[in-house]
C-alpha cells in the first residue's frame, strides 16, 4: 500500500535548523565572523536564504542561538557546581573545565565573535548575558552561598561580586590572549582569591 502521509514538517524544520547551527559555527571557525554571511550559511546548510531570515533577523542572531545550543549540550547533566564540602577543590575543578572549554576551537571563535558583536549591538549583548553568561554565573552564586552557610566563606561577602574574582581573570586572559590559559593558572586564581595575597603574620 502506498504511504500517503504528508512529510513531517516539524522534523524537516528541526533538521534544517540544526544544519544552520552547524554551518554558522563552522564558517565562523573557518573564515571568521566578518566574512561569514547569511548566503554562505544557507549554502553550507543546504537551505534557502529565506529559511534563515524567516527564523532569525541577522547572522548574529543565528550564531547566538547556535552557540547557546552548543552550551546547552555541554552542560547537559551538569546543572550545579559540585559541592563536596571542599570549596577550593570544587572551584579548581570547575575553573579547569572552563579553561578547557575556552581553549576549544568550538568555543573560541563563536564566543569571540559574539563578545565583539555584543559591544556594538546592545540588544545582542544583553541577550548574550541574559541567556548564556548570567545562568552560568548564578551557579557560582549558589555554590558560594552554600559555602557561606557551611562557614567556608565570610557571612558578609556578596557572592555576586566574589565570583568575579574567579571568572574575571580567566575572561581577561582569554580575551586579550596575553598568556596561555592553563590548569595551573586556574588553580592559582582559586588559591589567590580564597587565601589572599597579603603576607600572613
Amino acid at each position: 500500500m502506498t504511504d500517503t502521509r504528508a512529510p513531517d514538517s516539524s522534523r524537516r524544520s528541526e533538521r534544517s535548523r540544526r544544519a544552520i547551527y552547524d554551518a554558522s559555527l563552522a564558517l565562523v571557525g573557518e573564515v571568521g565572523y566578518a566574512r561569514t554571511t547569511i548566503e554562505a550559511i544557507a549554502a553550507r546548510a543546504g537551505v534557502g536564504k529565506q529559511t534563515i531570515y524567516r527564523w532569525w533577523p541577522s547572522k548574529a542572531a543565528v550564531l547566538l542561538e547556535a552557540f547557546l545550543d552548543v552550551a546547552a549540550q555541554a552542560a547537559d547533566g551538569e546543572a550545579e557546581i559540585p559541592d563536596t564540602g571542599d570549596l577550593e577543590a570544587d572551584l579548581k575543578l570547575v575553573l579547569r573545565a572552563t579553561v578547557d572549554e575556552m581553549n576549544s576551537p568550538v568555543y573560541d571563535a563563536p564566543a569571540r565573535a559574539l563578545t565583539a558583536e555584543g559591544v556594538v549591538s546592545p540588544e545582542l549583548g544583553a541577550q548574550f548575558v541574559e541567556k548564556l553568561l548570567e545562568p552560568q554565573l548564578q551557579l557560582y552564586v549558589r555554590r558560594l552561598r552554600a559555602a557561606q552557610e557551611a562557614g567556608e566563606v565570610r557571612a558578609g561577602i556578596d557572592p555576586r561580586i566574589a565570583l568575579e574574582l574567579f571568572t574575571g581573570p580567566l575572561a581577561h586572559r582569554w580575551l586579550l590572549r596575553t598568556l596561555p590559559l592553563t590548569h595551573e593558572y586556574a588553580d592559582a586564581i582559586v588559591e589567590y582569591a580564597l587565601h589572599g595575597i597579603a603576607a600572613r603574620r
